[in-house]
Formats: C-alpha cells, structure tokens, sequence
C-alpha cells in the first residue's frame, strides 16, 4: 500500500517532530507525499531537522515552536497552520518521562510528566478536532502511547497514568467523533532504536546492554516500523480502524510486567546513580524529584 503518493495532498501536524520517532515518521510522511508541521519546544531543533527532511525528501515542513503544555499558545500555533487550509491528520508524539521510585517523586515531578502527555496531548487533540468539527471536515488523530496503557509500569507512575489517560480518550473521542467524520487510533511501542540510544527506556543498568531477553522477538524495532504503521493507521486505506490502540513491541507486553520492572532488584546505590543519568532521544530521562 506504500505506493509514492499515497498521502498526496495530506497536511499532518506531528508533535515532538523534530527528533526521535517523531523525526522518523515525519520524513515518512513526506517521502510519501504529506505536507507536515513538527512542533516542539526548541525552535533550533526544528529548524534543523526541517532543512534535513526537506533536502532529503523533496518534501515540504514547516517548524513552528510550541510548548504543549501551554493551551493559549497552541490556539495561536494551530490558527498560523490553519490559515494555508485545514489538516487531514494530527500525531500525538511530544511527551516526557521521569524514571524513578514514586516515593521519591514530588508535585511538581508528577506534574512535569502529566502536564505534557495527558493535559498537552489533549489541548492539541482538542484544538485540532473542534476546527475540523466546525469546519465540517474529515480528520485523523494517532496518539503514541506505550503499551503500560494495559499492564502499567513501576518507576513511570506519572507516564504510566498519562498515556493510559491518552488511550481513554482516544476510544471515548473515536465514538464522540467518529459520526463527524473523525477517527482517532494509538500506537503502543515497545523499545525503539533512536539515533544513538534507544527510546521507551530499555537501556539496562547491568553493562549498559540491551535489554531485548524479554522481547520475544529478541531484539529492538526499527523506526521505519513505527513509521510504516503510523501512514497506514493515517491513510484512507483502512478508514474503518477507529478507537483501537496497537502495540507494535515484538509481543514484549505480553511477556513482560512494564518495561521497567527490571528496576526492581536496584538498592539505593543504584537509584543514586540512576538519578544522575538521562536518556533524551524518546523523551525518557532518569532525574532527581523536581
């Protein structure tokens, strides 16, 4: 179905686009004929990344820097995208995650995490779905979650609760919506390579290693795999898929109690160490209670 144009014509916004897996399904869209807007917080990261995709592909993107976290600036980031027509597809991809015991975590921790994937994710959803609702047309929302949205995950309880939040409205909105012409679907993955380290946190304390011995297809995905299932839960090919949340993990969950109950066995040492480490591709960090 990856036919070159398949999504001609197509404008898609993707947050959190301008690395990681956001990166990787955005120059997708592009190599497959989509208009694509990436959003995030560092306006730089953007740039770069815009200029690259654009060179690579032949594609048209366009940057525009936005905190999720902030509903007044979303209204006026989505109105700018807006005005060259309305989009066919939103990606709900920006999010952050702090790894850690949950006793240890404060207000203001819990809420650096909550505020960007449950309330951002929402304000974004939202923003997009009711100009499509009023303009009468047809629309897309693709949230990615985790696969913790089924079986939870210790030492994510913020993210843990979040993306579970996030797939709840994805079924709730996919019946609201979906006799206005919406649909909306999530991607649960599991470990993911990105550039040099890997997302979703699979990074093992034991050797810095892999851990991919739960996985039972024993290794890590590869983002062309993730952006591969992202254009076709995005494209009219299978327009009748709505409300669903699909894991694309080699089958990890079904193997696996969260991907970070490995952390389990750690003492204080190991915490210690831990909170003084920090993996940025994926959004996933290791940090102190803030």
């Amino acid at each position: 179905m990856f036919e070159t144009h398949l999504l001609e014509g197509k404008r898609f916004l993707v947050t959190g686009g301008g690395t990681g897996l956001g990166k990787s399904m955005t120059r997708r869209f592009l190599e497959l004929g989509a208009e694509v807007a990436i959003v995030g917080r560092r306006k730089s990261v953007l740039d770069e990344t815009a200029e690259e995709l654009t060179k690579a592909t032949g594609g048209k993107v366009k940057a525009y820097e936005l905190d999720i976290r902030m509903a007044d600036q979303i209204e006026k980031v989505i109105d700018q995208i807006w005005t060259a027509g309305p989009l066919d597809g939103l990606v709900n991809n920006a999010a952050g995650n702090i790894i850690s015991r949950t006793e240890d975590l404060s207000p203001r921790g819990f809420d650096a995490v909550a505020n960007i994937v449950l309330h951002g994710t929402f304000y974004v959803t939202n923003a997009v779905g009711k100009r499509w609702i009023a303009g009468g047309h047809k629309g897309t929302v693709l949230s990615i979650v985790a696969t913790w949205v089924w079986t939870g995950s210790p030492f994510v309880t913020p993210s843990s609760m979040s993306k579970a939040g996030v797939a709840a409205m994805t079924k709730g909105l996919a019946v609201e919506w979906g006799p206005k012409g919406i649909r909306l679907n999530a991607i649960a993955p599991g470990p993911f390579r990105v550039e040099n380290s890997v997302a979703r946190g699979s990074w093992s304390m034991a050797g810095g290693t892999l851990a991919t011995d739960k996985i039972p297809m024993r290794r890590n995905g590869d983002r062309s795999e993730l952006a591969n299932l992202a254009v076709f839960l995005l494209s009219d090919q299978c327009a009748y898929i709505n409300g669903e949340v699909i894991a694309l993990d080699g089958g990890q969950w079904l193997n696996n109690p969260g991907t970070f109950a490995r952390y389990s066995n750690l003492n204080d040492d190991d915490w210690m160490q831990l909170r003084t480490q920090s993996w940025r591709n994926g959004g996933e960090r290791a940090m102190p209670s803030v």
